[in-house]
């Protein structure tokens, strides 16, 4: 008598993963990640790289760069597959031993920001001002293509490989898994 075709079916079938987490959850993940990234800026807050992304997100909402009837005003561009983007693109580009202050952290995250908002965003393009914190625009333009050559296969590849997609997601999700372990590191760190 033959076996059944059921499994040998079944086993043929990828399985299927899933992972969830909230936005508020993935803003801590992302805030702890830039914190334990950038190890010597001893008075950054998880919280900072969060309000310098809700900052801009709201400063465009009120300027009307965002459509509204695709977005919801609570939460503008920020949403799970959104952060999941800004986070590829600070983990392969943000190199804690490089940034030596806040404010070149903050210049670097926006760099990250701006370059998400224009690959992921639904306008055309955005304005410069709410993602400048420097006076330089020739540094922020010099940053944007450095990312540009380093990342542009990962920000293609995030965008039509759900595996891929679901790997840096979940990835995300785990630098808050380290949580106490990272706090105890930084804490030490500092």
């Amino acid at each position: 008598k033959a076996p059944p075709a059921a499994p040998a079916a079944a086993a043929a079938t990828p399985r299927r993963v899933v992972v969830q987490a909230s936005t508020s959850e993935l803003l801590r993940c992302l805030g702890e990640f830039l914190c334990r990234r950038c190890y010597r800026l001893k008075h950054l807050s998880p919280t900072d790289p969060v309000l310098w992304l809700r900052s801009v997100d709201r400063s465009l909402l009120l300027q009307g760069w965002q459509d509204q009837g695709f977005i919801t005003p609570a939460n503008g561009f920020i949403t799970p597959a959104n952060l999941v983007f800004v986070y590829l693109l600070c983990r392969e580009a943000l190199r804690g031993e490089d940034i030596g202050s806040q404010a070149e952290l903050q210049a670097a995250f926006l760099t990250c920001l701006y370059l998400a908002y224009s690959y992921m965003g639904n306008e055309i393009s955005y304005p410069l001002k709410p993602f400048l914190v420097e006076s330089c625009k020739e540094a922020f333009w010099d940053r944007c293509l450095s990312i540009i050559d380093l990342m542009s296969p990962k920000m293609l590849q995030v965008n039509a490989d759900p595996h891929y997609f679901t790997q840096v997601f979940a990835d995300l999700k785990k630098e808050s898994g380290s949580e106490e372990k990272g706090r105890l590191l930084i804490g030490l760190d500092r």
